[in-house]
């Protein structure tokens, strides 16, 4: 039997790490991409998950990634930064950096893999968006801006490869337990797990599991989908 690859975009901390350990777990060859933290790779990398440095806000590192991995059969397109300034307070330093990871990262990788995928006539993309992607969040209208993008984007490309039997489909986490909300106060976590029927934030491995159902035969007639996994916010 084949062995599956997936390649994880951020796939080495927070939510990304969760999911490039769930594949692992279930046989998938995981190609766990990371951007400068080493460390967090190097402890991560095993037989099943290989680490692999890339910028996805370079279209030329990109290639490389996707030629090195392009018998993948699921690309998830993890990687993300946020920021929460006013809207008028962003520089425009901070607001490329939002969206070319947050969006042409995930646009990009998506591009360069598709064809593959297509000669194979199957395969997988999960975009992951956020809650404030459907809702927008004050004071990240940039990071809220991109990730609405995501979901059009998951929207219209699963229309257009559907016929080739790809799937595309996006899930919109809530707040997750990982170091990306580590600068929250004690407060503020209370104010917006308040708001929360389920009453706490999410670990990220619930947000993988998510992930992971998307990618398996179980989902095989979901396509275009946009699921929130955000504990009923």
């Amino acid at each position: 039997m084949d062995i599956k690859k997936v390649i994880v975009t951020g796939g080495t901390r927070g939510i990304g790490r969760a999911v490039s350990e769930l594949f692992a777990a279930n046989g998938y060859t995981v190609i766990a991409v990371y951007r400068s933290d080493e460390s967090a790779a190097k402890s991560l990398q095993s037989d099943n998950i290989i680490p692999f440095c890339c910028d996805i806000t370079d279209k030329s590192e990109l290639k490389k990634l996707i030629e090195a991995h392009s018998d993948a059969c699921v690309l998830v397109n993890n990687a993300g930064v946020a920021l929460r300034l006013p809207f008028d307070a962003v520089s425009d330093e901070q607001a490329r950096e939002i969206y070319m990871t947050d969006l042409y990262g995930t646009v990009e990788a998506s591009r360069l893999l598709l064809p593959h995928l297509l000669h194979r006539k199957d395969g997988v993309i999960i975009n992951v968006s956020s809650i404030w992607g459907r809702d927008g969040a004050s004071c990240e209208v940039d990071y809220s801006t991109a990730k609405a993008a995501v979901i059009g984007f998951t929207k219209a490309l699963a229309k257009e490869v559907g016929p080739s039997g790809i799937r595309v489909n996006c899930v919109c986490p809530g707040i997750v337990d990982t170091d990306m909300n580590g600068d929250l106060s004690y407060s503020d976590i209370v104010d917006f797990t308040d708001g929360i029927p389920l009453e706490r934030m999410a670990e990220a491995s619930e947000i993988a599991r998510s992930i992971y159902f998307l990618a398996s035969a179980e989902a095989s007639y979901i396509t275009g989908a946009v699921l929130d996994v955000n504990g009923g916010l």
